[in-house]
């Protein structure tokens, strides 16, 4: 009897050994950094600079997958659902917070089916608008959109991304009402507000501001308290007396559920080395992003992140009624 016992539970020694082993060998080959939403957005920009940084500390290439669609959750759902060994990973911002919000059934969940790696960002955002948009200055672009509710075009880059969380809370702060035009990312959005097909858009700072400093676009104010090194000229929304819009995006790597621990904390390093490079540091400011300190690149500071995101903003969209199906 024992040795039939011990003859059922050989396969699943082996098995883990193997699994151990593997774990302390991570990585030996090509990491895929998945990242939902569309080449030339603001994320794809982010998660190159993160994958370039941290496969020379790994020693292994990194390339970027773009599997847009449906608020992020279609890129989420094939991290979640990918064999956890590390070799499968998901940047992402709010909408992996915020997808609980909006949609009544999801192929998996955002907090029980990952494993945290840390926060790689913080970014404010910027109120811009096609060039030839009547107001002049921040104070007429208020009363402006008072003026003319209903009638001012704003884009987003799809229910529940950082641009249509930030114009529901635009709205919101102003009390005015514009019309939404959703668009399958961030780039296509920027493109039709440069091409002069929509009058506005809020959105992060790695799009906006170099947009804004080649003329290719206005700006008009940052979502916050503070204005941004990048663009010192450009005035807090605050300081025309606006309060409640003060949006701060961050991006954090996960990896699924059951990644073994060794690979995390090796993952977890390397980002904490990303971080601090001078290099990565003066790319994201060169677009008015910052990167967050080391003790934030971890999986305690991105999880309880991830919970405040998930009862504020995730409350913001169920203030507006906002659902994806």
């Amino acid at each position: 009897m024992r040795f039939r016992i011990l003859r059922s539970l050989l396969p699943l020694t082996l098995a883990a050994a193997a699994f151990s082993a593997a774990a302390q060998d991570y990585p030996s080959r090509t990491i895929t950094f998945e990242m939902p939403y569309s080449p030339g957005g603001p994320g794809d920009v982010i998660t190159r600079v993160f994958a370039a940084a941290m496969q020379k500390t790994l020693g292994q290439q990194i390339i970027v997958d773009n599997t847009a669609g449906a608020s992020g959750t279609i890129g989420s759902a094939k991290v979640a659902h990918a064999k956890p060994d590390g070799y499968t990973l998901l940047m992402i911002h709010v909408s992996h917070a915020t997808s609980m919000a909006m949609y009544k059934s999801l192929p998996y969940h955002p907090v029980d089916d990952f494993e945290p790696i840390g926060q790689a960002t913080n970014g404010p955002m910027v109120i811009v608008a096609r060039n030839g948009f009547p107001p002049k200055d921040l104070n007429e672009f208020i009363a402006y959109l008072k003026a003319n509710q209903g009638k001012v075009s704003l884009a987003h880059a799809g229910v529940g991304s950082a641009s249509h969380l930030c114009g529901l809370a635009m709205m919101q702060a102003l009390d005015v009402k514009l019309n939404e035009i959703p668009y399958k990312g961030t780039g296509p959005a920027l493109n039709d507000v440069m091409g002069g097909q929509v009058d506005l858009l809020c959105d992060q700072t790695s799009g906006t501001v170099p947009s804004v400093k080649g003329g290719k676009i206005k700006a008009y104010a940052v979502a916050g308290k503070a204005r941004l090194p990048s663009l010192p000229d450009l005035p807090a929304i605050t300081e025309a007396g606006v309060q409640g819009l003060d949006m701060n995006i961050s991006f954090g790597l996960y990896a699924p559920k059951g990644t073994p621990k060794p690979v995390l904390e090796k993952l977890t390093a390397a980002l904490r080395q990303a971080v601090s490079d001078p290099e990565v540091r003066a790319r994201l400011e060169s677009m008015g992003i910052a990167a967050v300190n080391p003790e934030q690149a971890t999986p305690e500071a991105l999880r309880a992140h991830l919970k405040y995101e998930i009862d504020t903003l995730g409350g913001l969209l169920i203030k507006a009624g906002v659902k994806a199906n």
